[in-house]
Parts: structure tokens; C-alpha cells; sequence
């Protein structure tokens, strides 16, 4: 197996054990994360992002396959299952992909059908409005604050 195809596996391992202390190793300095919730994050609050949803996952679990890597570029599928808010069941089904330096993830980024997503963790809010833009905004600007309130508790 490539080394970055390791990393991913190591990392998504991590994951399922919610240990987010191997998940930040795999990023470089100025890493780039986005998905869904987190459009656009950089370096240190990748791996703070990863260890606040470690932390907070309510009925958590994370399986992964068909990871691929060279030197340059990688790949994964994966899936979560979790209560969003402690109370909506959750299944999440993801692509990432990653861009790797030096054998270390300098872009992360994840897709999901945020739609099905939404509709999901949000409920009503999220049948009617999870297709727009707005919501994916309003969502984008909760989870922003949300990192930033752990953050400032976990200093």
C-alpha cells in the first residue's frame, strides 16, 4: 500500500476511535479543508474541527473503503452515523479527497448530497430549505460559531 494511502487509512482509524490526536498529525502547517459545513478552514483549525466533532459525537460510528494514493493525490469513500443535536439520527455518506506534500494532507476536501444531509439533522428546516444556498449558509455560519466557541473553551 503507498504511504498517503497509509495516512488516509490512519486517519479514518482515528476517526472511528474519536482520537483526533492522529487525525491533526496528517496535516501540513497551511493545510486547506472544506466541506458542506466547513467551507473553507486552515491549518490548526483542521485538526481543532476534527477533535470538537470527536468530542461532541452522540451514537457515533464511521466506516471507510476504496482509499487510493499516489504521491500527489488521494482518495476515499466513508460514512458516519451519529445524532445530530442528541436526537436526529444521521447517515452521512462522504467523498474525500486529498492533495498530499511531502507526506502530509495539504487539501482535505469532502463531499455530501448536503441536501439529503440536512433533511436528516434538521428536520422540517431541512425538507423545505436544505436545497438552497441560504440554508447551507446559515448552517455554514452555526458550525463556524460553534468552532470558535471550543476553541475559546479549549485554550
Amino acid at each position: 500500500m503507498h504511504p498517503n494511502a497509509l495516512l488516509i487509512t490512519g486517519f479514518y482509524e482515528a476517526f472511528a476511535r474519536q482520537d483526533p490526536g492522529p487525525m491533526r498529525a496528517v496535516y501540513a502547517d497551511d493545510a486547506r479543508f472544506g466541506d458542506g459545513a466547513f467551507p473553507d478552514l486552515r491549518g490548526r483549525d483542521i485538526g481543532d474541527m476534527w477533535a470538537m466533532l470527536c468530542e461532541r459525537a452522540q451514537g457515533f460510528s464511521l466506516t471507510f473503503r476504496d482509499v487510493q494514493a499516489d504521491d500527489a493525490k488521494g482518495s476515499a469513500h466513508w460514512e458516519a452515523r451519529y445524532l445530530f443535536g442528541g436526537k436526529r439520527k444521521v447517515h452521512n455518506v462522504i467523498d474525500a479527497a486529498f492533495v498530499f506534500r511531502d507526506g502530509r494532507v495539504v487539501q482535505h476536501t469532502d463531499t455530501f448530497d448536503f441536501y439529503r444531509w440536512s433533511r436528516q439533522a434538521l428536520g422540517a428546516a431541512g425538507w423545505l430549505l436544505g436545497w438552497s444556498g441560504f440554508l447551507q449558509r446559515q448552517v455554514q455560519r452555526r458550525s463556524a460559531k460553534l468552532l470558535s466557541g471550543w476553541q475559546r473553551r479549549s485554550a
